[in-house]
C-alpha cells in the first residue's frame, strides 16, 4: 500500500515537472521583442513655441459643445473657432483647397504631385462634451478659460480633441513655411459632432469623399494615446494604437399595462416586469473573446514579468483564470466581451399611479464578431418574456480589424518610437466610438491615435473635471505630426 502511494506521488510529481517544463518552454517560445528598432530621433518642429501654445489655448475658449439635442448647438462658437483657425494658419488656407461641410465641419486638401499615390487622411474633431453644472465649481480653472498656469493648458477639449486639430494645423503650417510639397495628397477632416456620433459631420464628409471617388492609403483619427501605468505589469509607457472599434446599439425595452391606482396593484406591474427583464439581461452576459487582449499583450509581452507571460502564452490551460481576472474589473472586461449597461428607466409620473408604460434603455458596446442583429437576438432570448418589446436605435456595427503591415501603421509606429524609444507600441481595440467608423468604405487601413499621455489621474479628466494638457505634451504633438506629415507625403 505504501509503495503504491509512493508510486502515485512520484507519478504526479513527474507529470507536474513535465507540465512545468512545457509551460515554461512554451512561454519562452511564444513572445519575442517585436518593438521597432530606430536609429534617428524625431526632429523637433521649428516654431515659436509660446505663440503656438497661445493659439492652442485660444481654441479652448470657444464653447464648441455637442449636446444630445442638436438644436442647442451654438453656431457662433464654431464659427468663432473657424475664424481663429483661419487667422492662425494663413499658409494652410492659401495653399490647401478647403471647404466646410454642413456649415461647421472643415476639410483641407494639400494636393500631392503624384496622383498615382493614394492620399492620406488625418482626422480630429472640434466639438467637446458639456461641462456638468454640478461639477463646474470643482474646476481649478474655468473650463473654457484656456488658461495657461504652471506650464499647463486648462480647459474642455485640451485632451479631447482640440489638441489633434490644432497640432495638425500647426505642423502643416510649419511645413508649408519650409516649402513642403508632398508627393502624396494629404487631407484633413475635422468634424463638429463626434461626441454625439458624427452623423452630421464626419459621416457627411465621408459621403462627400465617396462622391468624389476617393480612397485613402490610410486614415488616422483620435482614439489611442500614450498610456503610463495603465497596463498591468509593464513599467514602460505604452502607445496604444487603435486598429478596431467596438460597435454600439441602444435597445429600448417597453412594457405596457392597464395602469390604475397603486392601492390595487397586480402581482407584477409594468415596472416590475421591466425590472425582471433587466435582471435577466444582466444575468446573461455575452461570451468572452481573449483574442484582442492577447494581440495587445503580445506586442509588449517581452517587457512584462514571467508571471503575466506564462498564463497568456498558455491560454489552452489558463484561459479560465485569465478570463476571470479580466472580468473582475470593468475596464478590462470591456476588452474581452460585448458589454451590457442599463442606463435609463422610466415609469409612471406619480408614486401612487401604476405605470401604463414602463421603459428602459440598455446600451450595448459590441465586440467585433458580434453584430447588432445577434445582440438583439441575445437580449430577446435573455428576457424570454413576450410582454417586453425590444427595439433598437442609435446603432453602429463594430469595425473591421486594420492590418499592422500597412504603410499607415508603420509610419504611426516608427514616428512614436523615434520620438521616444522608451515608449512601446501596441495595437488595441477601441472601446468607445470615434469618427473613424464612418471611413471604412474609403480605406482598409483605419487607425486611432492621438499624441497625448494618459495615466490614471489624467484618464479621470477625460470628459471629466479639470481637463488639462501639459504645454510640453502639446509641443510634442506638434513635432510628432510635423514628422508624420512629411513621411506620409512621400
Amino acid at each position: 500500500m505504501k509503495k503504491s502511494r509512493i508510486k502515485i506521488i512520484t507519478g504526479l510529481a513527474s507529470v507536474a515537472l513535465v507540465l512545468t517544463i512545457v509551460l515554461y518552454v512554451n512561454t519562452l517560445l511564444s513572445f519575442e521583442d517585436t518593438q521597432l528598432k530606430v536609429d534617428s530621433p524625431l526632429p523637433k518642429a521649428p516654431l515659436n513655441e509660446d505663440a503656438a501654445v497661445a493659439r492652442f489655448a485660444k481654441a479652448i475658449k470657444f464653447e464648441t459643445i455637442s449636446y444630445d439635442d442638436p438644436s442647442r448647438l451654438n453656431p457662433q462658437a464654431f464659427l468663432g473657432l473657424h475664424e481663429h483657425i483661419r487667422a492662425s494658419f494663413p499658409l494652410v488656407h492659401q495653399q490647401a483647397e478647403h471647404y466646410t461641410i454642413n456649415q461647421y465641419s472643415l476639410v483641407y486638401h494639400i494636393k500631392g504631385s503624384d496622383p498615382a499615390l493614394k492620399p492620406a487622411l488625418f482626422m480630429g474633431h472640434m466639438d467637446v462634451v458639456p461641462v456638468d453644472e454640478g461639477t463646474a465649481e470643482q474646476w481649478k480653472q474655468a473650463p473654457f478659460s484656456g488658461a495657461i498656469v504652471d506650464d499647463i493648458v486648462w480647459g474642455r477639449g485640451t485632451i479631447d480633441d482640440k489638441v489633434t486639430v490644432m497640432a495638425l494645423l500647426e505642423a502643416m503650417e510649419t511645413r508649408l513655411r519650409e516649402g513642403f510639397s508632398p508627393q502624396r495628397s494629404i487631407y484633413f477632416a475635422f468634424g463638429h459632432d463626434e461626441e454625439i456620433g458624427g452623423k452630421q459631420g464626419a459621416a457627411k464628409i465621408a459621403e462627400r469623399f465617396k462622391q468624389q471617388g476617393l480612397s485613402f492609403e490610410f486614415v488616422l483619427d483620435e482614439g489611442g494615446a500614450i498610456t503610463d501605468g495603465l497596463m498591468k505589469g509593464v513599467e514602460q509607457p505604452v502607445a496604444m494604437v487603435g486598429v478596431a472599434e467596438k460597435g454600439f446599439v441602444n435597445l429600448r425595452l417597453t412594457v405596457a399595462s392597464e395602469g390604475g391606482h397603486s392601492s390595487q396593484p397586480p402581482n407584477h406591474t409594468a415596472a416590475g416586469v421591466l425590472s425582471q427583464a433587466i435582471v435577466n439581461i444582466e444575468n446573461s452576459q455575452f461570451d468572452t473573446n481573449l483574442s484582442y487582449s492577447y494581440n495587445t499583450f503580445s506586442h509588449v509581452a517581452a517587457y512584462a514579468p514571467l508571471s503575466l507571460q506564462l498564463p497568456m502564452a498558455n491560454l489552452w490551460l489558463f484561459s479560465p483564470i485569465v478570463e476571470q481576472s479580466m472580468l473582475s474589473a470593468p475596464s478590462s472586461a470591456a476588452g474581452i466581451r460585448t458589454t451590457i449597461a442599463a442606463t435609463m428607466l422610466e415609469g409612471s409620473s406619480k408614486s401612487n399611479i401604476l405605470p401604463t408604460i414602463a421603459s428602459a434603455v440598455v446600451n450595448v458596446r459590441i465586440l467585433p464578431g458580434d453584430s447588432i442583429a445577434s445582440v438583439k437576438q441575445h437580449i430577446v432570448e435573455a428576457i424570454d418574456d413576450s410582454r417586453v418589446s425590444v427595439e433598437t436605435f442609435m446603432e453602429n456595427e463594430p469595425s473591421q480589424l486594420s492590418p499592422l503591415n500597412s504603410t499607415g501603421y508603420k509610419l504611426i509606429e516608427s514616428n512614436i518610437r523615434r520620438m521616444d524609444d522608451n515608449v512601446l507600441v501596441a495595437p488595441y481595440l477601441v472601446m468607445g466610438g470615434t469618427d473613424a467608423k464612418h471611413f471604412y468604405g474609403l480605406s482598409d487601413n483605419v487607425y486611432r491615435f492621438m499624441m497625448v499621455r494618459l495615466d490614471k489621474e489624467s484618464l479621470k479628466r477625460f470628459h471629466g473635471v479639470n481637463e488639462q494638457l501639459a504645454v510640453n505634451d502639446y509641443l510634442q504633438a506638434v513635432s510628432y505630426f510635423y514628422s508624420l506629415l512629411a513621411d506620409a507625403g512621400e
